[in-house]
């Protein structure tokens, strides 16, 4: 099944080379975004709760414009039956969770390359606790949004079901993440953070189970 998934992984690698909506998509999202901040807040500065909760706020938004479509591009293209023929639901499952959290760490990184060249005030004192921070919340946000992302290409009316399915299982992950994000600015030590990582893996462990056991009932629906 692990590698049956990677072939999985490596389909939708190819596919996203070829059209690039996805990746296009988010890059105009964060890019769009960053810029209309930098003339509503001009030199001010901000706190710190305000940088990490802008980060996040972003990068969730973001995700929601691009990995909304990681079903409903198959549903388009006319290849979610062959997927059926071919592979089993847990191994489709699988493979699209990997792509996912691949493209949710390149998205995260390339925020933070724009948010730390770009906002004023935004330093991060302890990089390693933000780093193993957007490892963690890549995993909890696409763990929510291949599930997700699942259900709304049955539905009839994709474009606004997504986030408001998302934002709910999402809300308790971003304020960890926000807080751990603020926690990586002040130069807190990961040791210090261990059980609000330990609240996101076990956050991102349900939800992984909890949706690979449904996506076979949501897959063949």
């Amino acid at each position: 099944m692990i590698k049956e998934s990677f072939f999985i992984l490596k389909k939708d690698y190819k596919s996203e080379l070829r059209n690039r909506y996805s990746f296009n998509s988010l890059l105009l999202f964060v890019i769009i975004t960053i810029t209309i901040l930098l003339f509503s807040l001009g030199l001010e500065d901000i706190s710190l709760d305000i940088h990490a909760g802008l980060f996040w706020i972003i990068v969730f938004f973001a995700a929601t414009n691009g990995l909304s479509r990681t079903f409903v591009s198959e549903e388009e293209r006319g290849t979610t039956l062959v997927l059926k023929l071919i592979s089993e639901s847990g191994t489709i499952f699988l493979g699209k969770l990997l792509f996912n959290l691949c493209l949710m760490v390149l998205l995260s990184l390339f925020v933070f390359i724009l948010y730390l060249f770009f906002m004023n005030g935004f330093l991060i004192k302890n990089y390693f606790l933000f780093f193993v921070t957007i490892i963690f919340g890549s995993i909890g946000l696409s763990s929510a949004s291949t599930i997700i992302a699942a259900i709304i290409s049955k539905a009839s009316n994709k474009g606004t079901l997504y986030p408001i399915l998302s934002f709910p299982i999402l809300l308790p992950l971003l304020i960890i993440l926000i807080g751990l994000t603020k926690s990586s600015m002040i130069g807190k030590s990961i040791i210090n953070e261990l059980n609000q990582f330990l609240l996101i893996i076990s956050y991102s462990g349900i939800l992984i189970t909890v949706s690979f056991l449904l996506f076979d009932f949501i897959w063949k629906d």
